[in-house]
């Protein structure tokens, strides 16, 4: 069950399943698109021997991994959803997180934290310029 999850969710990029479910594939689907990052033949195979399906191993290695090359994890987000009219289940949205332009619609920039670098220079210059004025005088 696990694995034909995965291969909607790499295929999809996004799925309606139960809170326990997601959760579950979650943990199942994380250490595989770790693993895309790095496209080896080992661990295609790695993969493959989990999800059983050719294309999905295929669109996980190339699309996916190209997409998510710089994240260092996280790579799904679960979203709860509410409860099923049916069998009033927990339900929930999982999905990758690099795929949903609404709540990542680009990269944020990051500020360059450089207080220390503009103290230190302001220390070093009016030091400089006092030894030139002592310098002239003599």
């Amino acid at each position: 069950m696990l694995a034909n999850m995965a291969c909607s969710l790499i295929e999809h990029k996004r799925i309606n399943t139960t809170v326990a479910k997601a959760k579950a594939l979650k943990q199942f689907v994380e250490p595989m698109i770790t693993k895309s990052k790095d496209d080896t033949t080992h661990n295609r195979r790695i993969v493959f021997a989990k999800l059983r399906q050719k294309d999905a191993v295929t669109e996980l290695f190339r699309d996916v991994a190209a997409k998510i090359g710089d994240r260092p994890g996280g790579y799904t987000r679960i979203i709860k959803m509410g409860n099923r009219l049916g069998d009033n289940a927990d339900m929930a949205l999982i999905e990758l997180v690099d795929y949903n332009e609404i709540y990542s619609p680009g990269k944020p920039t990051k500020k360059k934290n450089t207080r220390r670098g503009s103290k230190k220079v302001e220390a070093v210059a009016p030091a400089a310029t006092e030894e030139k004025a002592s310098n002239e005088e003599e």
